[in-house]
């Protein structure tokens, strides 16, 4: 075998697949054989709307970074060939999308037992950088209120484990009907609140603070990375709430925010990224033994599998939402 499959990013908004040569590994690398590859919501910003990288082509299996696959050769001490394993490369390293993939051994993580499809255990992944973005930025949830907007597969789980830490409501909004449902059925939405994607949907704020009592919410994560969603998170919350801005932007423009209304309800802002560089990846190993242990069932959320070879078109599903998708991937 001297060449492999690979999804390419070769031009703004568009993926293709490519027959190209195999990588070759260094000290500390791994070579893993991709059984299957998920899009995640940055790796559409990515190739939407060029939030990370404009130079075309790209390096194949780019932007790809939740992978799941066996190591077929290692100069790593801690794998060996044969360990099946959770690939979570850093986002300008991510190469998923190739049928082998060189990889830091460092950003992979063994799978567990689990008698599931490895699909189940691919969602670890985005799991697991929901987990870290909490442990980051702690707030106590009990008894609180709490926004989640955006309920692609991160906002599913942050709405799922907002609840699990005991919040008190639980409200969601997405543009998906199909999201919102697969929300309710995860445990997580209290309150299910179908967007129009405008800035000032006046029923949402409406329903938000109905929920409240008429003060808005204690917690809120954005979790879609647009303006849109961005500029209308304020009106949502109440005076001294904490807000998290997971989502990775999808514009690298200037967004002119109202800080008169974010200083005069006295609110706390914060972000983060990074689980990948988490030392012993503690976050995604978490993950992993949620969902081998059965503590939270994914299956529902994995709701189309294209091949490799179809890629431009999961990569539309997945940006337009069509035909109900929730998680959208890729199989070797």
């Amino acid at each position: 075998m001297s060449q492999m499959r690979a999804a390419r990013f070769v031009e703004l908004g568009r993926m293709e697949c490519e027959m190209v040569e195999l990588p070759n590994i260094a000290e500390g690398d791994l070579l893993v054989k991709t059984e299957m590859a998920s899009i995640c919501g940055s790796d559409l910003h990515t190739v939407f709307h060029g939030v990370m990288r404009t130079d075309f082509p790209q390096v194949p299996g780019y932007p790809g970074h939740e992978g799941v696959g066996e190591v077929v050769e290692s100069k790593h001490p801690g794998f060996r060939p044969g360990d099946r394993v959770l690939c979570c490369p850093a986002p300008l390293e991510a190469r998923t999308f190739a049928e082998l993939q060189r990889i830091k051994g460092g950003y992979c993580i063994k799978l567990p037992e689990y008698k599931g499809p490895v699909s189940h255990l691919l969602m670890a992944q985005q799991l697991g950088t929901v987990i870290f973005a909490l442990r980051q930025r702690p707030v106590d949830l009990v008894g609180r209120n709490v926004m989640v907007q955006g309920q692609g597969s991160a906002g599913l789980f942050f709405a799922y484990l907002a609840k699990r830490a005991g919040a008190a409501k639980v409200i969601v909004s997405d543009l998906s009907e199909a999201r919102l449902a697969a929300s309710r059925a995860l445990g997580g939405a209290d309150v299910a609140l179908k967007s129009d994607g405008k800035r000032g949907s006046a029923h949402i704020k409406e329903a938000v603070l109905e929920q409240t009592g008429g003060e808005g919410v204690d917690f809120l994560v954005e979790a879609v990375g647009s303006k849109v969603s961005l500029l209308e998170a304020v009106d949502l919350v109440r005076i001294g709430a904490d807000m998290l801005m997971f989502g990775l932007p999808d514009t690298g423009d200037v967004v002119n925010y109202n800080f008169h209304d974010f200083f005069r309800k006295k609110l706390v802002m914060s972000s983060t990224y990074g689980a990948q560089e988490e030392p012993g990846r503690v976050s995604f190993k978490m993950a992993l033994d949620m969902i081998a242990s059965g503590e939270i069932d994914v299956s529902p959320l994995v709701s189309h599998v294209f091949p490799v070879e179809q890629v431009q078109e999961a990569m539309l599903m997945a940006h337009e939402r069509s035909d109900n998708a929730l998680k959208v991937s890729l199989s070797f």
